[in-house]
């Protein structure tokens, strides 16, 4: 890679440093409004330290007249999850004084948006340190969606072409317009999360707690206030919203421009979307009846706490309303599956995505039709779109790499002393950013702070392949890649 070319990169991780810096200027002044002037000086010292190394790769200046290559895009794209999560890291150090490991644990499961946790005694934290960590969660949220609309198309394992519309004004042109889709897709993100904060506010939380559950809910990030996370509050209401919220966030950003720039059945029309929120629907029915079968709650309140946990797992939020490990083999193994699903492609949430087991499925058909028909020319489609070959050897590989990924993080956490079920689960859940695994460890009564430090850096790493789509940080070890 050419200096000049790391010179771009080095520039542009600076600025991000820079606004990270400006950034905790919030907590601070949570601090001042909350009276708990004692950590102010943690985010003080830490947004002085990234400001500085910020400042120090801005200064050198941007080379003129050198421009970066879809390949300088995976590099960068990567460098800047980790880099920001080096120094996002600091303020839960100074604060919590945990070690490093936890602190870059924490960091780097919020801006992944997975919602796996390492802290206890929320109810009781410094407000600062809690409004970094839903901050952390709304920046991840809207970095993905940034990366899912210009960076994963080149690889082509986000899916985004497969849901352009032709009204949008897009076509085939969506990285030329980045930067308007940036625009409308921060406004869109800004407002969610401002209806929601309002949503929340009405449904009974404190003004406090419902600007940290809109920002972890929209961005499907999964952090809560509390211990016992959605179940600390026992209004209907607000579960509801936290289920709208954790909707919309999984459903694909650029619908919501296309809708709001002419297109109004853009959401309606796209088969991702109804094939996500049916299977919602179904899923929240047939579980919500068996729970009510199977326990002394009333219907209504069986379908309310299975439609929450439910689109928690499935949008890959992390929000837990009591504990679901508790119901019986059948629920942990069904919440088991559910982790692998995912939201949409173009949204905040992680997982599989819905729209690769509907390819899967025209695919599966599609063979099945020529088994009995040899002859026949069977058509391939999907969202009004031929699947070509790129799209198909796309979702095979990437497909096949995922499993790969979990398997092996979790063949590496029996090595570091973990029983088969917290590896196998803490690994799907990195992974897929879900947030808690299953079992008394990891489950949703539980938490990730007893794990040894080598499982935890595992975990780390399977969250951000996880969050960055595989390929594009596995394609930085290819011999081809760092060729001129």
């Amino acid at each position: 890679m050419a200096f000049s070319t790391l010179r771009i990169i080095a520039f542009i991780l600076g600025i991000f440093l820079i606004t990270l810096a400006i950034s905790m200027l919030i907590p601070m002044l949570t601090l001042v409004i909350f009276e708990r002037r004692d950590d102010l000086s943690a985010f003080a010292w830490s947004s002085l330290i990234s400001f500085v190394a910020g400042l120090a790769m801005v200064l050198p200046g941007r080379p003129e007249h050198v421009h970066l290559r879809p390949r300088d895009m995976y590099f960068l794209t990567t460098a800047s999850w980790v880099v920001v999560c080096c120094f996002a890291a600091l303020p839960m150090v100074l604060i919590q004084h945990i070690s490093y490991t936890d602190s870059f644990f924490e960091t780097m499961s919020g801006i992944t948006t997975t919602g796996s946790t390492v802290l206890t005694g929320l109810d009781n934290a410094s407000p600062g340190l809690l409004i970094w960590r839903s901050m952390l969660h709304w920046l991840g949220g809207i970095g993905f969606i940034g990366m899912a609309v210009a960076i994963l198309p080149l690889l082509r394992v986000g899916g985004m072409r497969l849901f352009q519309t032709e009204s949008s004004d897009w076509g085939e042109k969506v990285m030329p317009r980045s930067h308007m889709a940036a625009k409308y897709i921060l406004l869109i993100y800004s407002g969610f999360t401002a209806v929601g904060t309002g949503l929340f506010w009405l449904a009974g939380m404190s003004p406090f707690d419902a600007v940290n559950h809109s920002m972890a809910a929209l961005s499907t990030g999964g952090f809560s206030t509390s211990d016992s996370s959605l179940a600390h509050w026992t209004q209907p209401a607000v579960h509801w919203v936290a289920v709208l919220l954790m909707i919309i966030g999984s459903l694909p950003f650029t619908l919501y421009v296309a809708s709001i720039r002419g297109n109004r059945k853009a959401l309606l029309r796209d088969h991702q979307v109804r094939g996500f929120i049916g299977f919602l629907l179904l899923t929240w029915l047939v579980f919500g009846t068996w729970l009510w079968a199977n326990s002394g709650n009333d219907w209504w309140d069986a379908l309310r706490i299975v439609a929450v946990n439910v689109t928690s797992v499935v949008t890959t939020t992390g929000f837990a309303l009591g504990d679901y490990t508790t119901w019986g083999s059948f629920a942990v193994l069904l919440f088991f599956y559910l982790t692998f699903v995912g939201g949409c492609s173009g949204s905040t949430a992680g997982g599989l995505k819905i729209f690769r087991f509907q390819v899967a499925y025209v695919l599966l058909k599609a063979n099945l039709q020529q088994l009995v028909h040899p002859r026949a020319v069977i058509k391939q489609q999907y969202n009004k779109h031929n699947l070509d070959e790129d799209i198909v050897r796309s979702l095979i590989t990437f497909s096949f790499f995922f499993t790969v990924t979990i398997g092996v993080i979790a063949l590496g956490l029996t090595l570091v002393g973990l029983d088969w079920v917290t590896a196998l689960t803490g690994a799907a859940t990195a992974v897929c950013n879900v947030g808690p695994g299953l079992g008394p460890i990891i489950g949703p009564a539980g938490n990730f702070s007893s794990l040894p430090d080598a499982a935890k850096w595992l975990l780390t790493v399977g969250m951000l392949l996880g969050r960055l789509e595989i390929l594009t940080v596995l394609v930085l070890f290819t011999k081809a890649f760092w060729k001129h």
